[in-house]
């Protein structure tokens, strides 16, 4: 079973491109040459600790492997990278 810190997935998503919206839940968008794309996801507030179940739905959410998700928040895999996969996925364009 894997469990990340919300903090370490928080920085890494702020690193490789999502802007942090506040709202019922902290919400992440990631921009593609300032212009707003339609990869998001989302952290419930007072989570401290994101279990296989929430990694599971991120990582779809995301376009991302299991493996690709864990290298995105270990960095690993660099904000050049991850939108690399974006673009072949034709996820963005």
């Amino acid at each position: 079973m894997s469990s990340l810190k919300v903090r370490d997935i928080s920085s890494s998503l702020l690193k490789k491109g999502f802007v942090r919206h506040e709202s019922d839940h902290t919400r992440y968008t990631f921009y593609k040459d300032n212009q707003k794309t339609s990869v998001w996801t989302k952290i419930s507030h007072g989570e401290r600790d994101i279990g296989d179940t929430l990694i599971n739905i991120m990582q779809k959410q995301l376009k991302l492997t299991k493996k690709q998700f864990l290298d995105f928040v270990n960095c690993p895999l660099s904000k050049e990278e991850y939108r690399k996969i974006l673009l072949d996925s034709n996820s963005i364009k």
